[in-house]
């Protein structure tokens, strides 16, 4: 048996990609400055966490991986994708149905790809 522990995202400016997730996720940063070349992001309850590294080359395609993200609690996707555009994220491709399935994927400040999905109550419904 093996677990991820840690998810590694290359960027231009760590800590600040790091302070943008960290406010959309909640997680805090650990021990960092501004500039440091790798910054993590403790995920609360354990791995797995967000590690930010510099990187010399800018993303140039779409990503090969990317994060999947679900409201908890009584949010819903919906809210949740207004969140994130409130906070810097940029739309990218709206995948919802009028049936209310689907997902919502948007671009995060230096245009990495991760998609909003139904929360567990909406899915049930």
């Amino acid at each position: 048996m093996i677990e991820i522990h840690t998810t590694t995202i290359d960027c231009a400016r760590p800590y600040e990609l790091a302070q943008w997730w960290s406010e959309a996720l909640g997680w805090p940063l650990v021990d960092s400055e501004p500039e440091d070349d790798e910054v993590m992001l403790d995920r609360p309850g354990g791995p797995p966490h967000l590690l930010f590294i510099r990187v010399p080359d800018g993303k140039t395609v779409k990503n090969r991986l990317h994060l999947d993200l679900r409201p908890t609690g009584d949010g819903t996707r919906d809210q949740e994708v207004e969140r994130l555009l409130a906070l810097g994220a940029k739309p990218y491709e709206d995948h919802r149905t009028p049936d209310g399935a689907g997902w919502v994927t948007l671009l995060d400040p230096e245009g990495n790809e991760f998609c909003v999905c139904r929360s567990a109550a909406e899915r049930r419904a």
